[in-house]
């Protein structure tokens, strides 16, 4: 099999001598995702920390981190103790807080006055934040705006699912993925029949709140039927906006983190994403996922990430660095208007490689299609010339 191409450093750029002296940013999350935020910073000079949580600590080996410090597993008022205590330990007043996680996004937004009392905050308020969060009311959102949108149903409780008339196969899904669960780990439950559901609802009770569970259609098609409206907005405008599908993901069906992503000129998905952004005034970073329905050409909104994504690496690739823009934004700096070019790739090889070969037994992948995708430069989830990683972090 071909070596992977991977991409080379990137060329410089206008600022990258600026240094930041008494400002920086500090990132909740040393993951893949956390390492995107900081090679995008690090590189402009920015002073970055990052707070590791679990096993996941690229992001604190990376050269471009300043210092790695232990974030807290505990229940979320000692993560917020923590954050504030920090910030006056080590004098962080003003930096840029950047929460890579479901959970410490919705910290920040629950705690956001007294957080913004410390640190400049790239999450919104609960209040705006609560409408994509939460995939009840994104749902009503969706349908006030008349988005098209998957079926959909919430019960309130076993009685009222039991009645429900519905065409199978369905998922079962959390209306909010905090926590770790079971349900939460896989994203959702793909159920066969009444019999199925029925049994899954009661697994789930155990696990989450009933009135948390959501009914939906499974749509068909797998990752080249998925695709994602990514943008940095101010009040609800766009002002710089990429457009990707998610190729391969793991599982196929409703993956839980994208494996293989490419840049594309698809137009249909942006109107009707533009839209919710407006409705709900959002600033800050925001990923709208759709997926087009083979049986009607409609593109059905998913779900919405209001924090960085797996694969928003690809972003810079594509010209449009998201994290130093929300930084620009954040801070009151100007913001240029850019939208992504198409043709771009990233790949998450450790997950994409058993993830393809599973789908070729299968007959669902081709090894020539794989193999093609694999010619050409791309972006790498974790590699890069410019930052080989540590074998160990300090702090």
């Amino acid at each position: 099999m071909a070596m992977p191409v991977l991409s080379a450093a990137p060329s410089p750029i206008r600022n990258a001598h600026r240094t930041y002296a008494g400002e920086g940013a500090l990132v909740t999350g040393a993951d893949y995702r956390g390492l995107g935020i900081v090679r995008s910073l690090g590189r402009r000079g920015v002073p970055v920390w990052v707070l590791k949580q679990d096993e996941h600590l690229v992001g604190s080996v990376s050269r471009y981190a300043c210092r790695s410090l232990r974030y807290p597993l505990e229940d979320d008022r000692k993560q917020l103790d923590f954050l504030l205590d920090l910030a006056v330990r080590e004098g962080l007043k003003g930096w840029v807080l950047f929460p890579t996680t479901d959970e410490s996004v919705v910290l920040v937004a629950r705690h956001h006055e007294l957080l913004a009392e410390h640190y400049r905050l790239t999450t919104p308020p609960w209040d705006a934040l609560r409408w994509v969060f939460d995939k009840r009311l994104l749902h009503r959102l969706a349908q006030d705006l008349a988005l098209d949108q998957p079926w959909t149903f919430c019960p309130r409780n076993r009685e009222e699912l039991a009645s429900l008339e519905c065409p199978f196969p369905v998922i079962l899904k959390p209306a909010m993925r905090l926590g770790f669960n079971r349900l939460n780990c896989d994203k959702a439950w793909r159920i066969e029949d009444r019999a199925s559901l029925l049994a899954r609802y009661d697994e789930a009770c155990a696990l989450v709140a009933p009135e948390m569970l959501m009914v939906q259609e499974v749509v068909p098609g797998w990752g080249e039927a998925q695709f994602s409206y990514a943008a940095l907005c101010r009040d609800g405008r766009p002002v710089a906006s990429i457009v990707a599908r998610r190729t391969r993901q793991f599982p196929m069906d409703f993956g839980r983190f994208s494996t293989y992503v490419e840049t594309v000129d698809e137009p249909q998905i942006i109107e009707p994403a533009v839209r919710l952004l407006a409705a709900i005034r959002f600033t800050g970073l925001i990923e709208v996922e759709f997926k087009r329905d083979p049986r009607n050409a409609q593109y059905k909104i998913l779900d919405v990430n209001p924090r960085v994504w797996g694969w928003h690496t690809l972003s810079r690739r594509a010209g449009v660095d998201f994290p130093y823009l929300l930084w620009l934004l954040i801070r009151g700096e100007p913001v240029p208007d850019v939208r992504g070019r198409a043709g771009e790739r990233w790949m998450r090889m450790p997950a994409d490689l058993p993830m393809a070969i599973r789908e070729i037994l299968r007959g669902r992948l081709s090894l020539r299609a794989y193999l093609r995708s694999l010619q050409g430069p791309r972006e790498s989830a974790i590699f890069a010339w410019d930052d080989p990683l540590r074998g160990s972090s300090t702090g």
